[in-house]
């Protein structure tokens, strides 16, 4: 997604996971994405169901693993997040450090305050294709504002 402001502005998606919620560390790491710049298009905090997960994860749906992501994903409400800013997308993805928390170095939000590949503070879009799916199967027509 493109705004007349810049052709290097996107907006993308970030979950706030369960672990996040709980930690209480939300504002903390917001904060991080202000800092850089981004702008906050939309939020919200949203109980996730299993046909809503199934959607989001259908390419991992067969894997051994999918039922547990369920449960964690499901365990408590997440904080939905539209983010704006100039190649948000690789920029978010390099703050957040690797999926891997044990892997993501210190000074990266996953390193900072995740644990592994699950428990891992944040979901985000990686591709463009990828963060115009996902903002449209978590916010509703006009829930995403331009400013």
């Amino acid at each position: 997604m493109t705004t007349e402001n810049s052709l290097l502005s996107e907006t993308t998606l970030i979950l706030f996971k369960p672990d996040a919620i709980r930690k209480n560390i939300v504002g903390k790491v917001l904060s991080r994405f202000q800092e850089e710049g981004f702008r906050i298009r939309g939020i919200k905090m949203m109980q996730l169901d299993h046909a809503i997960l199934a959607d989001h994860y259908s390419h991992i749906a067969d894997k051994p693993f999918f039922p547990d992501i369920v449960a964690f994903m499901s365990s408590t409400p997440v904080i939905a997040l539209a983010l704006e800013g100039d190649n948000v997308i690789s920029r978010v993805r390099d703050l957040l450090g690797p999926t891997d928390s044990k892997a993501a170095a210190p000074g990266t939000i996953r390193g900072d305050f995740g644990e592994d590949k699950m428990v891992n503070v944040c979901h985000a879009s990686d591709s463009i294709e990828a963060a115009t799916e996902e903002l449209k199967r978590f916010f509703k027509d006009g829930e995403v504002f331009s400013l």
